[in-house]
């Protein structure tokens, strides 16, 4: 199937100092893209994947699981290693997941971890159904687009296939247990009135980690997708100040690339 447009991955050549970014389940690239851009104006390497069975068709995402999308973000990291001195991962609702399972992995390949909104559980009584309703039931109305800025949509399913969101709530639970091995630097950015992610996601991810150099800062101003709301620029700036405080030649580094 092709990609819809807008859905496209999105790389650029920069510096040597590298950020991975991943998009949340059901949704794409998009959310991200504006994000991305951003942070390749000021002189970084940018890597935002399309996840496998992502940005097509909901039908496609039925055949993929949380092995696929990881070893999709995997695989960037490890090539963005290859080119940069430092890398930072970074993501948003699932995608926070997938940073964070990518921190806990790779130790100190990881400099620092950006997370906005990020997801840790598949809550409500559905959830504990979703082994056998999800061969009863191919799919289930979908999450995409909440997002308190009038105008501003995400390109997303409009329906969250079964099998898929079973092989998320099993992912959910393997990161849970493998946070108190993420040890690096982590700023974690969320919206009090967020309608997909409950606020008890952020607050076990920063009571299971191991890091020591946290910060928290509130979207009071946007829903989930904070990344194409109101408090997008802000998101922007703060993520750009972390990594700068921890890499603060990326700026001269990618004047001298010319990105």
């Amino acid at each position: 199937m092709p990609v819809l447009p807008g859905a496209e991955p999105y790389r650029h050549e920069g510096g040597e100092v590298g950020v991975l970014l991943c998009h949340g389940f059901t949704g794409s690239p998009q959310s991200l893209r504006p994000w991305a851009e951003y942070l390749a104006g000021h002189g970084l390497t940018v890597s935002l994947p399309l996840l496998p069975g992502h940005g097509t068709r909901w039908e496609d995402m039925q055949v993929t699981g949380w092995p696929d999308w990881y070893a999709e973000v995997d695989r960037e990291l490890r090539a963005l290693r290859e080119r940069c001195a430092r890398v930072f991962v970074a993501g948003l609702s699932m995608g926070g997941a997938l940073a964070l399972r990518l921190a806990a992995r790779h130790g100190d390949a990881v400099e620092g971890v950006v997370v906005v909104n990020p997801a840790n559980k598949v809550h409500g009584l559905a959830a504990h159904a979703l082994p056998v309703v999800r061969h009863l039931v191919p799919a289930t109305k979908g999450i995409a687009s909440d997002i308190a800025k009038p105008n501003s949509a995400e390109l997303g399913y409009d329906r969250v296939p079964l099998h898929a969101a079973h092989s998320l709530r099993n992912f959910f639970r393997l990161v849970d247990s493998e946070l108190p091995q993420v040890t690096q630097p982590l700023l974690l950015l969320r919206s009090p009135q967020d309608h997909v992610v409950p606020p008890a996601d952020s607050a076990r991810v920063l009571s299971r980690v191991s890091s020591t150099d946290v910060t928290e800062i509130l979207l009071e101003q946007s829903y989930h997708v904070a990344t194409l709301d109101h408090d997008a620029d802000r998101i922007f700036a703060e993520s750009l100040a972390f990594i700068g405080r921890l890499a603060p030649s990326f700026g001269k580094e990618g004047t001298a690339a010319g990105g």
